[in-house]
């Protein structure tokens, strides 16, 4: 009975992580099983939510001024790379804004866009060092539902797609965000240049405008799969709307509470992405702050 069970696992498993996955991708480095990635996203919460927390409380803070320029010109970089890909190599070129189904062959043209959501995964992996900088620099009050639940939602939600469906209808998200992440990791990278930049950034609330923009704009793309049928799978669209809602909705709810009224002393520089909605740089070259750098 137990060998039973056993081989019928083994089979559910091959099932649902080899024989439904795109054969093109399902060999890359972290797509050809859920368990790495899902340690590293495990992992990732110990450390902001248990381990980090604990280590710092009798430490002072790392102030990584140089370590958040470069990390957040690299964001830059590869933001541009992808905005660009798929600009260039599905929406401007090859695919219908209304709907469009995934090219599964091996020509240059298909593997160009699974490359591209392949990148796109891995970029969001990256960024969960978002909140370990958060940990590191003790912004614990930056760490909030919002921003863990980006964090870790989009990383699967990548991977799923790299796995399962590299490319078609659903890569429209990923290029708005990606032009989204230019904007907001340059942002990011001028603020953590000093003080001086700071007469630069009275855009940041705009920043948190955008994203509701995005989030609408997604909203409104994924639901022609509602009526229209190209071969996408239109039982995606009970996952991507209500995620749309509700990303609307909580980040117009951090709008409101940041920018909805005015207030007689200025507020720290803060700032949101895609993945979090509160990235707080403030307090980065103050020499009050005794810290060093990472």
């Amino acid at each position: 009975m137990a060998s039973t069970n056993a081989t019928t696992s083994s089979n559910y498993w091959d099932f649902l992580f080899t024989e439904l996955a795109d054969p093109r991708t399902n060999h890359w480095p972290l797509i050809s099983s859920p368990v790495p990635g899902l340690t590293i996203i495990a992992s990732y919460l110990y450390f902001v939510l248990n381990f980090g927390p604990k280590y710092m409380a009798n430490r002072k803070p790392f102030q990584m001024q140089k370590t958040l320029v470069v990390y957040n010109f690299i964001q830059v970089l590869v933001s541009i790379y992808l905005f660009a890909e798929g600009l260039d190599g599905a929406w401007l070129r090859h695919y219908s804004w209304r709907c469009q189904p995934v090219d599964f062959n091996d020509n240059p043209a298909a593997m160009r866009v699974a490359r591209g959501c392949y990148i796109y995964f891995l970029a969001k992996i990256s960024e969960l060092l978002d909140t370990v900088f958060f940990t590191l620099r003790k912004k614990d009050n930056q760490i909030t539902f919002l921003h863990l639940y980006h964090h870790t939602v989009m990383p699967m939600i990548s991977w799923g797609a790299t796995k399962y469906y590299p490319g078609g209808h659903g890569t429209f998200i990923g290029v708005i965000n990606s032009f989204v992440h230019i904007v907001m990791y340059t942002y990011y990278m001028m603020a953590a240049m000093g003080p001086q930049y700071q007469k630069y950034l009275w855009w940041k609330k705009y920043i948190t405008n955008l994203q509701m923009i995005q989030f609408g704009m997604a909203f409104a793309h994924s639901a022609q799969l509602l009526w229209t049928d190209c071969g996408y799978p239109r039982w995606s669209v009970f996952f991507t709307l209500p995620n749309a809602i509700f990303f609307y909705m909580l980040f117009n709810d951090f709008y409101k509470k940041s920018y909805g009224s005015k207030k007689s002393q200025p507020t720290p520089v803060t700032a949101t992405d895609s993945a979090s909605a509160v990235k707080s740089i403030e307090n980065n070259n103050s020499p009050k702050v005794a810290s060093k750098e990472l």
